[in-house]
């Protein structure tokens, strides 16, 4: 278990000047405070929890990619190195809640309904559910290193709403409304990334399941057919993806891939989300293009995880450790579709995304 270190804001600073881009993991890992994210996280799940909007039929919540799922993508790590791994009340009551949902599956309402400006609401919030489930329960299975019946049937329910021909097969409808970067034209393929990262994840060796053999070909050739004409972010996702599911990339690509991300690599050692895709803000105000936790945390989660993180990804390790937000915890990232008040709560849904990812590369680089 690694040991907590609260710092003070002076010590803080002193270390922080020690640690540069090869800088060693640990060195890293010691210049960060875990509880103040750890705290930051839970707050924002505790308000989205209470949030009118996010509260859905049977006593359930709506997960959003923005705020639950890097909530439960990186808590759960933080739990481990906290304490003894048992997920956290807030962790337990989302947990509950995913698995209130699989369960009544057949009777839970779609997180949205049909509605005139979005008349296939219902069928593509259905689909992308059942992606996140899978997710988020393989998640946890993986910490207990077993597959249980329920999470089973999260993956069985995501199998069934998989798109079986067409242009589309092998992907999920996904959710549409025109947010970029998880609720926008290019997040089709996104979802299917996340499929492909929940497989990869599951214990019990789920993966060469026989059952799932004609879902996963059908998985694989989606995301590798349609690769080329992806933002950047997107094949960031594959990468990640392709780390613990084979079929993805090839060592070829994952190089390519890793050189194009450097590329992109500010001076600072971070990344931004915009140099990431070619989005633009409905209200026409300015991108922000400064590195951002966002960006910089799967950017190096992906690297790392795959192989290919080399300098790159020690450069972006040190710029996290040393742009966690002293006063609470979290780190930073910006709306890529409108300029929002930083101080609201909706203005906190990419600062969410940005401390979950950050807190991902941080704990997975030892």
């Amino acid at each position: 278990m690694k040991t907590t270190r609260l710092l003070a804001p002076l010590f803080l600073a002193a270390s922080l000047v020690t640690v540069g881009y090869g800088a060693s993991h640990d060195e890293v890992a010691s210049t960060w405070n875990q509880q103040a994210a750890a705290q930051y996280l839970d707050s924002r799940e505790i308000w989205w929890q209470s949030w009118d909007p996010a509260k859905r039929d049977h006593g359930t919540i709506c997960v959003s990619c923005h705020t639950v799922l890097p909530y439960a993508l990186s808590r759960s790590s933080l739990s481990r190195s906290l304490g003894d791994g048992t997920p956290t009340r807030q962790e337990q009551i989302l947990l509950d809640n995913v698995l209130r949902r699989v369960t009544l599956w057949k009777e839970v309402q779609p997180f949205y309904p049909n509605s005139l400006k979005g008349p296939t609401l219902a069928t593509d919030s259905r689909s992308t559910e059942s992606v996140l489930n899978a997710l988020i329960l393989s998640t946890y299975a993986q910490q207990k290193n077993h597959l249980s019946d329920i999470t089973r049937s999260a993956f069985d329910n995501m199998w069934a709403l998989q798109i079986k021909s067409g242009a589309w097969a092998g992907s999920w409808n996904w959710q549409n409304f025109h947010l970029a970067p998880w609720e926008s034209n290019e997040s089709q393929y996104n979802g299917a990334a996340l499929a492909a990262i929940a497989v990869g994840r599951a214990p019990d060796d789920y993966q060469h399941d026989p059952k799932i053999r004609e879902n996963l070909q059908l998985l694989r050739g989606f995301l590798r057919r349609e690769y080329d004409q992806q933002p950047l972010l997107n094949k960031v996702y594959v990468l990640w993806a392709s780390a613990r599911l084979s079929g993805l990339l090839d060592e070829k690509e994952r190089r390519a891939l890793g050189a194009m991300l450097a590329s992109k690599q500010q001076p600072d050692g971070g990344w931004s989300v915009n140099d990431l895709g070619t989005w633009k803000r409905h209200d026409d105000t300015p991108e922000e293009t400064k590195s951002d936790g966002l960006a910089t945390g799967l950017t190096v989660l992906a690297l790392e995880q795959s192989g290919v993180g080399g300098a790159s990804a020690k450069r972006g390790l040190a710029w996290l450790a040393q742009n966690q937000n002293q006063d609470d915890g979290k780190w930073s990232a910006w709306s890529l579709n409108k300029k929002r008040d930083p101080s609201s709560d909706i203005g906190h849904f990419m600062n969410d995304a940005a401390t979950g990812f950050a807190v991902l590369a941080l704990e997975n680089s030892h």
